[in-house]
């Protein structure tokens, strides 16, 4: 047995781990693999040549490194037996605040939820595609995260649509309150999904927590989308809330094409 340690420098959340698991299904020479998300290592034991694993992981595009291949005397594991039942309520935290940012996104007429919606959208994907298409099923987990990757890719087209509709049209100031009191909910309920994933963890990786909520992508656009509803009252301009959304419509897309990976 082997032991190979990888540094994936954007692996921010738990929604780059399962991608990663998702990707290295089905290569029957990986025995274990170990997150250390915080600290974003990748820990893969396995029986034979690395090579094709670190080929799969780096097609992601998360900025994978192979650090480092040691043998290992290790062959026992802890096994998750509550992953499944901990994906499906981070699922559903994901899902219930894109129809609630999706919404109030709308009605406040602010970008910066809309797109943030889209990015609660794309996790839901994620721990999705883990869900429905377990086991044996390759396939149709191909041609789910397909779906889900083109879905993406057209909501968030269409947003930037939007946005290049409001930059030329006269200006309408969103509802800077809705903004930030809706991410603040959103900014809460990451921080519940990152415990609740972290719950499948080593118990000694607990301390880490605080570290993770302040290094998820999930947790600085709720953050991003805070401020620009500040700087919207602040001043007096939609300006800020079409840029922030920008961003973000920017990491949905990059998001849809990582998923698009995984249906090849």
């Amino acid at each position: 047995m082997e032991k190979t340690e990888f540094e994936i420098s954007k692996m921010d959340c738990p929604s780059e781990e399962n991608l990663i698991r998702m990707k290295l299904e089905g290569i029957g020479a990986i025995k274990n693999l170990e997150f250390d998300i915080p600290n974003r290592k990748l820990f893969v034991f396995h029986t034979k040549d690395i090579d094709s694993i670190e080929k799969s992981i780096v097609e992601l595009n998360l900025g994978a490194t192979r650090i480092s291949t040691e043998q290992t005397n290790q062959t026992h594991f802890n096994v998750e037996v509550n992953q499944r039942k901990l994906l499906w309520i981070v699922l559903g935290i994901n899902f219930c605040f894109f129809i609630i940012e999706m919404i109030t996104g709308l009605v406040s007429k602010s970008m910066g939820l809309v797109a943030d919606s889209l990015d609660m959208l794309a996790d839901s994907f994620v721990y999705g595609i883990s869900l429905f298409a377990v086991g044996g099923t390759l396939i149709k987990k191909k041609q789910i995260a397909k779906l889900a990757g083109y879905f993406q890719i057209i909501l968030a087209t269409i947003g930037f649509v939007e946005v290049l509709r409001r930059f030329l049209s006269e200006e309408v100031l969103p509802d800077f309150s809705t903004m930030i009191i809706v991410s603040i909910f959103a900014l809460i309920a990451n921080g519940i999904c990152l415990y609740v994933l972290q719950k499948t963890k080593n118990k000694e990786e607990v301390h880490m927590q605080a570290s993770m909520i302040f290094t998820s992508n999930d947790v600085i656009i709720n953050l991003g989308v805070i401020i620009a509803g500040v700087l919207v009252t602040w001043l007096n301009s939609n300006k800020p809330d079409l840029i922030i959304g920008t961003i973000v419509f920017v990491l949905v897309i990059q998001g849809a094409f990582r998923i698009l990976k995984l249906s090849k």
